[in-house]
């Protein structure tokens, strides 16, 4: 419910002020804006089936509503076959308040108008995120100086050892530990990782395809993560942490006559077989404690243990002038990544199914916990994604009309008006199709995984 509820305010968010970016250019040209919906208010791409919306007004000549279809949004400009089909109205003379009745590059305008507002809307919030909050990290120097990675599943299939060193990213030096699993990174051309392994350079290779296992939304946390001391944190209640008295600041270093330096070794002894018993030895102060206890039918010792301090994070503070160029940037890095992740879906080098999301699988991006800084951080993210979807030359997508206006613009001559609807009824078709398609997407990851 949470997961959903942030995704649909997300969405109502950029979807108001994606049409609104169509409405303020068309107003700006003293065209008339007839409607002006959040949703729609009939069963898309069916402009006359089930017509009828959830709340309306109407205020000027312009009817504002919220629909009952909740897919998107549309302005409905005077003069103008969008999504509604409406081609009655297109038969009478042109009136001059009307889309038809402008100069090319005005109807230009007024078309990327929705998508120069989310580049606006998504900059902004960027920019925001890097002013407000700045950047708190995990250097690599630390991660590199106290054990190395932990290799999970993921990064073991990559070829990833527990004790490696990540010394740099296709031949470049980095400072963020997390820089390791960031989608540029993983859809570069012939990426690598440079890996100090028992004091020997060993280059591991990133498949081209290898991002498709980040497509879940716990996929990061079985690639690799930085080691830790096995330092109890907290005590869980009902354990045998609990029962022999374990308290937050013991510290392992043995267990059933291994040394431990890591949580990792920890567990992995833990976790290695069934047992009756278990033996461990923890510092506390300049007292050792040893235990040894029953532990049939069990399979943890019961403590949560205790993460990274604070005064080991990375602290970067930007000043007004440094977020706008490092939010900008940031910004516009995840069209580049778009750019890139198409290049390899088109090529063959990605999965369509494995790579394609719909609404559910965004939904789970969010999580189940409302987390205002996480909510905006995706909602800058999917504000440059809708920009960017929305400028691909498909009929019935902005950048459709786009290629239809500059076509017009260069040839001083309009696409016939057949040609123009015939176009338009095929993009909005692969447009239906689409959406089918990612829903079952969808579905079936949740099904199958």
């Amino acid at each position: 419910m949470i997961m959903t509820a942030q995704l649909l305010l997300s969405l109502s968010i950029l979807i108001v002020v994606h049409e609104g970016g169509h409405y303020l250019a068309a107003r700006a040209f003293n065209i008339k804006v007839e409607k002006f919906y959040l949703f729609f208010d009939f069963l898309f791409p069916m402009a006359n089936v089930l017509n009828f919306s959830l709340i309306k007004f109407k205020k000027g000549d312009t009817e504002f509503g919220i629909g009952w279809f909740p897919l998107g949004g549309y302005v409905k400009i005077a003069g103008m076959v969008d999504e509604s089909m409406d081609k009655e109205a297109m038969k009478a003379p042109a009136e001059p308040w009307e889309f038809r009745a402008k100069p090319a590059w005005q109807r230009l305008i007024v078309m990327l108008g929705g998508i120069i507002v989310n580049v606006i809307v998504g900059i902004i919030i960027f920019v925001s995120m890097v002013y407000v909050l700045g950047d708190t990290y995990i250097p690599k120097n630390y991660v590199n100086i106290h054990g190395g990675i932990q290799a999970l599943e993921l990064g073991e299939q990559l070829g990833l050892k527990t004790g490696d060193q990540i010394i740099n990213i296709n031949g470049k030096d980095y400072d963020d530990f997390q820089d390791i699993t960031k989608a540029d990174v993983l859809l570069s051309q012939n990426s690598y990782y440079t890996v100090l392994r028992d004091g020997k350079e060993i280059v591991v290779s990133i498949p081209g395809d290898f991002i498709e296992n980040f497509n879940r939304k716990d996929a990061a946390l079985k690639f690799a993560w930085y080691r830790f001391p096995p330092i109890v944190g907290q005590v869980s209640p009902g354990t045998l942490a609990e029962k022999v008295g374990l308290q937050p600041g013991d510290q392992f270093f043995e267990i059933d006559s291994t040394p431990v330096a890591y949580q990792d070794e920890v567990s992995k002894i833990v976790k290695s077989g069934k047992r009756d018993s278990i033996s461990f030895k923890v510092k506390r102060g300049e007292q050792v404690l040893s235990f040894h206890e029953s532990f049939k039918d069990q399979e943890i010792i019961g403590f949560l243990p205790k993460n990274i301090g604070e005064e080991n994070l990375a602290k970067i503070d930007y000043s007004l002038g440094k977020s706008i160029g490092t939010g900008t940037t940031r910004a516009f890095n995840v069209i580049f990544v778009q750019l890139k992740a198409f290049k390899k879906m088109f090529s063959g080098q990605l999965s369509f199914t494995k790579s394609l999301s719909g609404p559910i699988g965004m939904a789970q991006i969010y999580g189940g916990v409302w987390e205002w800084e996480r909510f905006w951080r995706i909602t800058g993210l999917l504000s440059m994604v809708l920009a960017f979807m929305n400028l691909l030359p498909i009929p019935g997508l902005d950048g459709g009309y786009v290629v239809f206006l500059l076509y017009e613009m260069i040839s001083g001559r309009e696409p016939s008006e057949k040609f123009f609807e015939t176009a338009l009824k095929v993009g909005m078709g692969l447009l239906l199709l689409l959406m089918v398609f990612v829903f079952y997407n969808d579905i079936a990851k949740l099904i199958f995984g």
